[in-house]
């Protein structure tokens, strides 16, 4: 619980902090372009909307596919876009409102793998980079794990300042 609202339960801080990942290469944008990522973005979050966990995630798709599309592009080498349109993206700090557990980073990594799996044909996404990729997100969805257990009594608020 947190010491100054016993009502809320405490924010889990991961062991070791922040992902100590490569940033994925910046010639994945420069394979994919805008259009490839947001492509891949979008199926991302058909497969999240048909998971266990779609109850995080604001029903409003297309403002989660442009948000998210605006972060991938400048991580994977393209214009740093989520800065322009939105400030700094703080990652972690965005999605503290939002009960995320070993489970929920579980979920999440299985559907963007199930993206990826295709990733190279259908959006242009070099298979070379795959598993560097695949790396980086393993941390970086480390990283935002923010509840200890699934018991955490947290409110399940959707995920609308990503």
């Amino acid at each position: 619980m947190d010491l100054m609202d016993p009502t809320k339960p405490s924010i889990h801080v991961p062991p070791g902090g922040p992902p100590r990942v490569p940033a994925p290469s910046a010639e994945i944008y420069a394979s994919m372009g805008e259009a490839g990522v947001r492509a891949m973005i979008a199926a991302l979050y058909d497969e999240l909307h048909r998971s266990s966990i779609a109850q995080l995630f604001s029903p409003d798709i297309d403002r989660s596919v442009e948000r998210s599309t605006a972060f991938f592009v400048g991580l994977l080498g393209g214009p740093p876009l989520y800065h322009q349109r939105y400030g700094p993206p703080a990652m972690r700090a965005r999605h503290l409102p939002v009960a995320i557990d070993e489970a929920a980073r579980q979920e999440w990594l299985a559907c963007f793998r199930r993206v990826l799996v295709d990733a190279p044909r259908r959006f242009g996404f070099p298979a070379e980079h795959l598993p560097g990729f695949d790396r980086f997100l393993d941390g970086f969805a480390g990283w935002m794990v923010n509840r200890a257990s699934p018991d955490d009594e947290a409110p399940r608020e959707q995920l609308n300042t990503l």
